[in-house]
């Protein structure tokens, strides 16, 4: 029986939304994202396709509606559409509103159409550049041709893309005028997101670092932009452009946070529930699942954890705070 609603945490806010990061892997070295020489968990460490199906099984028992597959690149995992299929089960029957997931694109022309077959309806896709040399660049490893396949094959399975956009100071600032149109061409939604302060990289993040604000001031001397209240569930906030007819969303977790309306919690591919992205703290759920065939232990653990979920972030980015607000990289808790 599902009980919506039943993970309050201590600030009123009903927890309806779960990010899953399946795998710390990815197929890609994203600058702002992870060092070039990263040392991944051992596969030991990870929990099992099953002990991950189980674990969101719980979750969606106590009122998660929402459900985001993440990594790392969530298409790397070995059989990962074995767990998809089984998360598509709730849907099926009603318990689970939404199944969809964050990829960088290089794995989709593989697996498109299957994860419309498993139900999912949007997805979104990684993607900083339409420079193929700018995007090795960022990617270290991408392959640009590749991941334009993949969405190619996401569009024609049925799949709605929305990108999303790391808006990088001297790299794509200029860009994103003809990404917007782009992508508005094609159907897309597109977000950009400010850089944030996780996991030490081999870049400054200052010298990165582009207030949306800023942003969006330049875009408005091309486009009219008016705010809508769409939403999808993440803390994006959208404006509806009017000269491409299409939405451009903000993610501004440090010159506007977003943590007032916070639904959401993280579980890693360790079993490590991360209450907050911007805080250290979290909670062990491995342990109570493995200890017990039964739920009752996790199910407690889940309560625990949702009772110190903090009101919100601690990001700064600035020349006196050397080290990143937390160490794990985004890789580990996904986005």
């Amino acid at each position: 029986m599902n009980q919506a609603g039943s993970m309050i945490d201590p600030f009123g806010r009903a927890i309806t939304y779960l990010r899953v990061s399946v795998t710390d892997r990815c197929d890609f070295r994203c600058v702002y994202c992870m060092a070039e020489d990263m040392h991944f968990l051992p596969k030991k460490d990870l929990l099992s396709l099953e002990e991950l199906e189980r674990l969101c099984a719980v979750f969606i028992e106590k009122g998660v509606r929402r459900l985001r597959l993440t990594g790392g690149e969530p298409l790397v995992r070995k059989n990962i559409m074995h767990l998809v299929r089984q998360l598509s089960r709730h849907l099926q029957t009603g318990a689970l509103d939404e199944l969809t997931l964050t990829t960088n694109g290089s794995q989709l022309a593989r697996f498109a159409a299957e994860l419309a077959d498993c139900g999912v309806k949007r997805i979104n896709v990684s993607l900083d550049t339409l420079d193929a040399e700018k995007f090795r660049a960022i990617t270290r490893w991408g392959v640009f041709d590749k991941v334009m396949q993949g969405i190619e094959a996401a569009q024609a399975a049925g799949l709605k893309i929305k990108l999303n956009t790391v808006a990088l100071k001297g790299f794509n600032e200029d860009e994103i005028p003809e990404m917007l149109r782009w992508a508005h061409g094609r159907g897309m939604d597109l977000t950009v997101i400010e850089t944030m302060p996780m996991g030490e990289i081999d870049a400054d993040r200052t010298d990165q670092y582009l207030p949306l604000s800023e942003l969006r001031a330049r875009l408005e001397r091309q486009f009219t932009l008016t705010d809508i209240p769409y939403k999808t569930g993440g803390p994006a906030r959208y404006v509806e452009v009017m000269e491409t007819a299409g939405r451009l969303g903000f993610i501004t977790p440090l010159t506007h946070n977003f943590c007032e309306s916070c639904n959401r919690v993280r579980l890693t591919c360790t079993g490590t529930l991360y209450m907050c992205l911007g805080q250290e703290d979290a909670a062990d759920l491995r342990a109570p699942l493995r200890s017990s065939e039964g739920n009752d232990l996790v199910s407690n653990a889940i309560d625990e954890a949702i009772g110190r979920k903090p009101k919100g972030h601690d990001f700064v980015i600035d020349r006196t705070t050397k080290r990143p607000a937390v160490s794990r990289h985004m890789s580990v808790t996904g986005g």
